[in-house]
């Protein structure tokens, strides 16, 4: 067993699945308008997680995105537009409990559960003719499976898109009110930081400046620990973790779209 591994199951406890998971059930149908429709991705033996799918060009970027916690896949309905206006193509995965999926959230399961999730988003964008390249973009709590993934498959991304994500174990545990728990040891968790160190492809983070439930220091320490050449920020003035898009709408799209681009 790795280091990354006994990170995840040392995460694995009650005192911190309460805390960090806030799954809420909500699937919505297929639709036109925004074209929308739900792929099932089985992980385990009864047990599927539900990705819904935004495509908008066929030779559009396509990104692989892992949303934040107390969302779930059927809220980027409203999302999904705006980046269709710039010719993406989205991809919004749920976890274990989240939406349409099954199971219940554990941290291990997260992790784990995103591999076949990727493969899936392969196979769906090799299969339907969608020849942009392929991207991977997680929003906070989706930070983790977002570059988990993208330290495994440097090869097939072109590219990794951290907005509100989080760095050091220690910190997300003092966040969390955990600290008692590794009174002993030094926490792994996810494994953020250790990962983007090591992750080459093109990396764009992005992050706001007022951001209260984790701080843009977070963020920043992502930045500095990436181990890509290519690799930007974006830390927008005044934007608090939620209204991030909202504050700095143009300024966010205008970053993804370059950074697909130039990708």
């Amino acid at each position: 067993m790795t280091d990354l591994d006994r990170g995840l199951r040392s995460y694995d406890r009650p005192e911190i699945l309460y805390r960090l998971f806030f799954p809420r059930r909500d699937v919505a149908p297929d639709s036109e308008s925004p074209r929308a429709f739900n792929r099932f991705v089985e992980v385990a033996e009864g047990v599927s997680i539900c990705c819904r799918c935004y495509p908008a060009r066929p030779d559009g970027p396509n990104i692989l995105y892992f949303h934040g916690n107390g969302e779930v896949a059927a809220d980027y309905d409203h999302v999904a537009p705006v980046y269709a206006e710039r010719g993406l193509n989205l991809f919004v995965a749920d976890y274990r409990g989240y939406g349409g999926s099954g199971g219940r959230p554990t941290c291990t399961a997260m992790i784990k559960d995103a591999h076949p999730v990727f493969r899936d988003f392969m196979e769906y964008i090799g299969k339907n003719g969608l020849t942009g390249s392929p991207f991977v973009m997680g929003r906070s709590l989706g930070s983790a499976p977002a570059i988990e993934l993208a330290y495994h498959y440097q090869a097939e991304f072109e590219g990794l898109i951290v907005e509100s994500g989080f760095a050091r174990a220690a910190n997300q545990v003092a966040r969390l009110g955990v600290e008692h728990l590794f009174d002993d040891e030094d926490p792994v968790g996810f494994g953020n930081d250790l990962k983007i160190a090591d992750v080459k492809i093109p990396t764009l983070i992005i992050h706001g400046e007022w951001d209260q439930i984790i701080p843009a220091s977070e963020g920043k320490t992502l930045y500095e620990l990436s181990g890509a050449a290519g690799k930007s920020s974006l830390f927008i003035p005044r934007a608090g973790h939620n209204d991030i898009m909202m504050l700095g709408l143009k300024a966010y799209m205008d970053a993804v779209q370059a950074f697909t681009r130039r990708a």
